[in-house]
């Protein structure tokens, strides 16, 4: 009996450390997946893609697998490239344009759906349907309404006795066709996000403003903005880190035409890729495009870091 007694607490922690043990393995096997599913179709790609874009890597390549190692030659033969430039500021103009129209007028949707009136619940979800759309097919209806002799929106202004616009065979309307397309993909996300940041302030917050005697305005300026601060933050994150790398939809509408007038550094690395055949080129443009997004990326994870911590305190 003394026996017993002594060893039960040397029993205790045996079982103890055998059911950690069993946890822990019950705990790697559902992250095994997940560390699967990254490393095949994230890891892999990004490794391989860091490789070809130091190799010479050609369409022969492809039979012999011989690529020789040429260093930072593609990424040099980029940055000197005159297309790099328009590559850059094609994308810096699309991805603000989008960004700023895209919150603009998804805040101000968001507002005006804050308040209740018949009809708003249906309204918000029509709305909805640009971002159900999948991308080919809502890039393929914006290049039908862009058309300049048969395009819906050259058909308006004709009827107001204003003359057509050619929006896709000019190198100074492609851009903005492109861009206003991407707005109208990206306004219901914005609605969203900021929809559910204006419900999670309290009513009573603005109602005390108002009898205090704050107009609109300030009520907005001192009240709502501050408090929907964090979820601003976390949306335009967001939106720079997914506009930054649209492709489809700049392909479907113009190709990156013309003249180039929309070639962002995304589709010019399809067109190095499988147009040109320099694939080291196309990769190093590829690594670029990851370099920027990872730095948002991690901006953004600062961002909602902080944005917990404001929410939990």
């Amino acid at each position: 009996m003394t026996l017993t007694a002594t060893h039960a607490p040397a029993a205790r922690r045996s079982v103890t450390r055998g059911s950690r043990r069993g946890d822990r393995w019950v705990a790697w096997a559902f992250l095994l997946p997940a560390i699967a599913y990254v490393v095949v179709f994230f890891g892999y790609p990004l490794v391989a893609n860091l490789v070809m874009s130091a190799q010479n890597y050609t369409v022969k390549s492809f039979y012999t697998g011989e690529a020789p190692f040429v260093g930072f030659d593609n990424y040099t033969a980029v940055f000197g490239n005159p297309l790099f430039g328009t590559a850059v500021l094609n994308t810096v103009l699309f991805t603000v344009g989008s960004i700023v129209c895209q919150f603009g007028i998804g805040l101000a949707l968001a507002l005006f759906f804050n308040g209740r009136f018949l009809g708003s619940a249906l309204l918000r979800s029509l709305l909805l349907l640009p971002w159900l759309l999948p991308l080919v097919v809502s890039g393929a209806v914006w290049r039908w309404m862009f058309d300049q002799d048969h395009g819906v929106l050259n058909a308006a202004l004709r009827a107001v006795g204003l003359d057509g616009v050619p929006w896709l065979t000019t190198t100074s309307w492609a851009l903005p066709a492109v861009i206003l397309t991407n707005i109208w993909i990206g306004i219901p996300f914005n609605l969203v996000i900021l929809h559910g940041g204006l419900r999670a302030i309290p009513a009573g917050l603005h109602e005390a403003a108002a009898l205090d005697g704050a107009s609109a305005w300030q009520r907005f300026r001192h009240v709502t903005w501050p408090l929907l601060r964090p979820v601003t933050g976390i949306v335009l994150m967001l939106g720079l880190v997914y506009t930054i790398k649209v492709f489809d939809v700049i392909m479907v509408v113009t190709g990156g035409g013309p003249a180039n007038a929309t070639q962002t550094l995304t589709t010019w690395s399809y067109r190095l890729s499988f147009q040109d055949f320099a694939f080291g080129q196309g990769a190093a443009v590829g690594n670029v495009l990851i370099v920027v997004a990872t730095v948002f990326g991690l901006v953004y994870l600062r961002s909602a870091r902080a944005t917990l911590a404001e929410t939990a305190s």
